[in-house]
């Protein structure tokens, strides 16, 4: 497993212990608004949408929760306009970096994000600067219970591109972007039972970190992180995965 991937697990093992929870929800609430404000407050026709409702029951978020959200999007409560804002940049090693955000304030954004990457021993850099070194991409979590064959089956079947086995940690199946959804229905109508569902950059290539680099990565992901203002941080680090369970801990 990438490091990125290992250290997005553990995250999610963090914000399910509570300490994090509230910052959480706050990042989803965004992206449920941006959603219904961009393709409207039917799930049916929405999938960025359904994804951004998939993300909440995951993370346990009550429901009034979500549909106030929705209808703050679509405008039948008064809410606040976010815009999507997305940064490009290198972490230590020489890491490339793409910073996710959505923002109501393009500049105290762009302060706090420029100020995570100084701290964190990185720095920005122009756009498309990196992004031309990662795909998007769908990516579905299939929670651990049966085999890898059938999960392999039944995700080549739906149309997917790939699986990766984790072990405790179930698997991971990747589509193509437009893919996404489609792939996700046919998986539950096979039984299986699904986690998060989202869109995502993969990388061309990985950069391995030794110690001293990888303190510093997890350093700069979570300075990037902790901003209210960052959704996403896709990034191309490999780490040891003792390694990282020993600096995450």
């Amino acid at each position: 497993m990438s490091g990125h991937n290992r250290w997005t697990k553990i995250k999610h093992k963090k914000e399910a212990m509570g300490a994090t929870k509230g910052k959480l929800f706050n990042k989803i609430i965004k992206e449920l608004t941006v959603a219904a404000r961009l393709g409207g407050g039917d799930p049916a026709g929405n999938p960025r949408l359904r994804a951004a409702m998939d993300a909440a029951k995951e993370a346990n978020m009550p429901s009034e929760n979500i549909h106030r959200a929705i209808k703050k999007g679509t405008g039948e409560l008064e809410g606040v306009s976010y815009e999507e804002v997305r940064y490009e940049g290198y972490g230590p090693a020489g890491v490339a970096m793409i910073v996710e955000c959505l923002t109501d304030n393009r500049a105290r954004t762009a302060a706090d994000v420029r100020g995570a990457f100084s701290k964190g021993g990185g720095h920005l850099a122009a756009e498309g600067a990196v992004s031309w070194m990662f795909h998007r991409k769908g990516h579905i979590t299939v929670k651990p219970g049966p085999t890898e064959d059938l999960v392999m089956e039944k995700a080549i079947e739906a149309g997917a591109e790939d699986v990766t086995a984790h072990g405790a940690d179930g698997f991971d199946v990747r589509t193509e972007p437009n893919s996404l959804h489609a792939v996700a229905l046919e998986l539950e109508k096979a039984g299986l039972k699904l986690g998060e569902q989202k869109w995502t950059y993969v990388p061309e290539s990985t950069i391995h970190l030794d110690e001293d680099n990888a303190r510093k990565m997890l350093r700069l992901m979570e300075l990037l992180e902790d901003s209210d203002d960052v959704q996403h941080v896709h990034a191309n680090f490999e780490i040891e995965d003792a390694l990282l369970e020993q600096l995450a801990g």
